[in-house]
């Protein structure tokens, strides 16, 4: 019969050839994939196992503190220009903090010479801040409600012409970041609040996640490691069969089981307070708790960040019972007062 394509017909051994030759291709490809070594972000190990109970125990073991007084290291950023990938970075101060339960901080912060820049307080319903260093201008009593939102307060061009040279720079805009920080953002990260898991009406549910991260071992260095984590939600119910995400709990798992992130969100479910822990030390003359040395807190509707260091775990007070008063800042410099709840009352 006459072939209607016009193509020969292919034969059995010249199928059997191109079937060879296909299998060559395949077979050589797959040896090269094989052989070709590819460096992948290192999964951090041991991982540690950890039960929701574990996770709650973990967490309240922080809550037994009820006060605690030291000295520190504070360094502030201003994130305003995060989306850009700027961040403005103050230098670092010494001071003094005192916090106790329920939301009491008193926070001191020096400059060179051990002058006073600011001082701080928050007794759990309202906060003051006194400011003492730079111009006239600079120098302010403020009053707030804890509870209130208020729009960034501005101090007059800071970074104007009148600043001579970056040490008045530096000097007016860690002002101006001391005088829009708000005190009672301390508490909360720095005593975590209890987990009742059985209580409140509240739901915990655990997840496990993995992150890529900067490898801690190389910090000179772009390579990345991946580190193990195990979430924990602390979700509201609603109705309409809706539910809000109060706090995340993140923990790290590598070499064992520690709070290492708590993340807060709003009504609307966006972040508003993120909270980094780092490694742990022994606290107190008589080293038998275990503590964050260092903790980092960002504030990305405020724009700030503020990182507190303990400089001397050891030399730490704890559990001691402050009179009221202490947290309660009074203005006997007669610095020239805004009161933040008469600005919004007043305003348009």
């Amino acid at each position: 019969m006459q072939n209607r394509t016009g193509r020969s017909p292919l034969t059995k051994p010249k199928i059997a050839a191109t079937t060879a030759l296909l299998t060559l291709l395949v077979l050589g490809s797959a040896c090269n994939l094989v052989r070709k070594r590819v460096e992948t972000e290192r999964l951090l190990t041991p991982l540690s196992n950890a039960t929701t109970p574990d996770l709650v125990a973990a967490v309240n073991r922080m809550v037994n503190v009820r006060s605690l007084h030291g000295s520190v290291d504070i360094q502030f950023e201003d994130t305003s220009f995060a989306t850009a990938g700027i961040a403005e970075k103050y230098r670092t101060a010494d001071g003094s903090i005192t916090i106790q339960r329920p939301g009491k901080v008193y926070l001191i912060i020096r400059g060179p010479l051990a002058i006073d820049i600011a001082q701080m307080t928050s007794d759990g319903e309202h906060f003051r801040i006194a400011v003492f260093r730079g111009e006239d201008k600079y120098r302010r009593f403020i009053k707030g409600t804890n509870s209130a939102v208020y729009p960034k307060l501005e101090m007059d061009n800071p970074t104007s012409g009148t600043d001579k040279n970056n040490k008045s720079k530096s000097e007016a805009q860690t002002v101006s970041a001391l005088s829009n920080l708000r005190p009672q953002h301390l508490t909360d990260a720095l005593l975590v609040n209890a987990i009742d898991p059985r209580g409140g009406g509240l739901l915990y549910t655990q997840s496990e996640f993995f992150e890529s991260e900067k490898d801690p071992a190389k910090s000179d260095s772009s390579k990345r490691v991946v580190r193990g984590y195990y979430l924990l939600d602390e979700i509201q119910p609603g109705t309409d069969n809706s539910a809000r995400l109060l706090r995340r709990f993140w923990f790290d798992r590598v070499g064992g089981v520690r709070l290492a992130r708590l993340q807060s969100f709003d009504e609307k479910g966006a972040l508003v307070n993120d909270v980094s822990y780092g490694q742990l030390a022994r606290f107190g003359a008589e080293g038998n708790l275990d503590l964050p040395v260092k903790i980092s807190i960002t504030r990305p509707q405020d724009h700030y960040k503020i990182t507190i260091t303990y400089q001397d775990p050891p030399a730490v007070t704890l559990d001691k019972q402050y009179d009221p008063e202490v947290f309660v800042l009074i203005n006997r410099w007669d610095l020239p007062e805004v009161d933040l709840d008469a600005k919004k009352n007043t305003s348009p």
